[in-house]
């Protein structure tokens, strides 16, 4: 989201130490009911629309949404990030929890809660173990992210991924970490 007078964007998340390692924690509200939210991150063929690619562990289309104790395969379109992914916990339209595993990067955990707002929904999100000489890096690339699902509920394309991290990467930087 930009700020509509100085066409700057406003950064949803806050970065964070936890020992040896750190942590992301985006907020944001998104006009858009819960049971609408939920299915767009959970449901497969809305997911694979403004997420990334989705595929079972050996390559073959997922027969379903991803449920407790599921893994998957997926590439995100934004951030290219490549992964295997398992479903550690999943409270329907509450919380999902998401281990991620990749070649290039640490092991990691997504948090994503969601709660009634208005008639909207209040989205955290939460993507821990992540080192901490890169959290401006990941709070952009994930904030990317939640601005992909913004627009596809709006109805709307993804955005220009290349062009936002070059905006929102040094206004990270400039954060402190808490």
């Amino acid at each position: 989201m930009t700020d509509a007078e100085t066409d700057t964007p406003r950064l949803l998340g806050t970065l964070h130490a936890a020992g040896t390692s750190g942590f992301v924690r985006l907020e944001e509200y998104l006009d858009a009911p819960v049971g609408t939210v939920w299915r767009a991150l959970t449901g497969l063929s809305e997911l694979g629309a403004w997420l990334g690619e989705l595929a079972g562990i050996s390559g073959e289309p997922l027969a379903a949404a991803p449920t407790a104790g599921s893994e998957y395969r997926a590439r995100y379109f934004a951030s290219g990030w490549e992964g295997t992914c398992r479903i550690e916990a999943c409270e329907k339209r509450r919380a999902i929890r998401i281990a991620t595993s990749s070649e290039d990067e640490p092991e990691g955990l997504m948090k994503i809660t969601l709660a009634p707002h208005g008639t909207g929904t209040l989205l955290v999100f939460e993507d821990h173990g992540l080192p901490l000489t890169n959290l401006a890096a990941y709070a952009a690339g994930d904030q990317i992210h939640v601005e992909d699902l913004q627009s596809h509920l709006a109805g709307k394309g993804r955005c220009d991924a290349r062009r936002l991290w070059q905006q929102l990467h040094p206004l990270y930087l400039q954060q402190p970490t808490h």
